[in-house]
Order: C-alpha cells, then sequence, then structure tokens
C-alpha cells in the first residue's frame, strides 16, 4: 500500500478523501463528513462496525446505497471489486487501509460494488459508516467472503 493507504489500483467512482485531525489536549477530534462538503449527498444512516483481528466481512453489496467509510479506531484494510458491466474498471480489485494514524480517510463506495473488510493487524477495528440511505436488507446482496467469483484471496482464511 502506498502512503494513502490505496494498493495502486483504483475503481470507478470510488474516492479516497484524506480527513481532517485536530489535536487537543484530551484527544483529537476526527472529522467524518460534513452536509457542505462537495462529496455530501444525503443521510440515511450511521452505525458503526466492529472488525475483530483474523475475521473477514464479505462479500456485499448495495444496488442504492453508497457507503461512507471511516475508521476512528484501529486499522481496517477495505477490499473492493469492480463487476460492473459498464465499467470502465470492471474486473478491478482495489484495497484500501484506513485508521489511525498515517490513514485517517473517508472512503466513498458507490453502488452496485462488492466490498468486504478485515482487521489490518492485531487490534479491533471500527468503521464508521454514514450511509446516505438508510438499511433496506431487500437492497443489498451478499457473497461468502471465499467464493471464487471475485478473484481476491482473503489471507485470513484458511483455503485448502
Amino acid at each position: 500500500m502506498d502512503e494513502i493507504g490505496n494498493t495502486g489500483a483504483s475503481i470507478h467512482g470510488v474516492e479516497y478523501l484524506p480527513l481532517r485531525e485536530i489535536p487537543t489536549e484530551g484527544g483529537s477530534v476526527l472529522h467524518m463528513l460534513r452536509a457542505d462538503s462537495p462529496h455530501f449527498t444525503r443521510f440515511g444512516e450511521v452505525y458503526f462496525s466492529e472488525c475483530l483481528p483474523g475475521s473477514v466481512k464479505a462479500w456485499k453489496r448495495h444496488r442504492e446505497m453508497t457507503q461512507n467509510f471511516a475508521v476512528p479506531a484501529g486499522r481496517i484494510r477495505v477490499v473492493i471489486y469492480d463487476d460492473r458491466e459498464d465499467s470502465p474498471t470492471r474486473g478491478t480489485v482495489a484495497e484500501y487501509l484506513l485508521g489511525r494514524p498515517d490513514n485517517y480517510a473517508l472512503l466513498r463506495i458507490p453502488p452496485m460494488l462488492w466490498y468486504g473488510f478485515t482487521a489490518a493487524d492485531d487490534a479491533v477495528g471500527i468503521i464508521c459508516n454514514c450511509a446516505d440511505m438508510t438499511h433496506r436488507p431487500d437492497e443489498s446482496e451478499r457473497m461468502a467472503a471465499d467464493s471464487h467469483t471475485i478473484p481476491y484471496h482473503w489471507p485470513e482464511l484458511n483455503h485448502p
């Protein structure tokens, strides 16, 4: 991964935006998303997802929802796969490292991209997602983390 937390591969529509940290005496203030930011569209819901070391949360994609991920605690590796028929980056896999201290950023994932994530080291990682719509189970799809449909091998999984 390079200094911005990306493997170098890019996927059409995915944005990696460094976020502001304001150091204070009692601990930093971590910005994530503001209504006046050019990349803000609308508010749906905010939730946090804990990722334990050695676990993999994959694969998932949303048909309509845009994900806005930031990692305020720990470090998370997010992997995205593009299988959209009309995409110029179809078939691309990209990895992003999110978390502090070096990669505090907003990762914006548009609809119809497969994604998954894992803790990037031996500590628990926390993803904050400010989604642009409220969760609806019928709007998303899931696939097993070890599916051969996506050309990515999660090192955390024991593959035969």
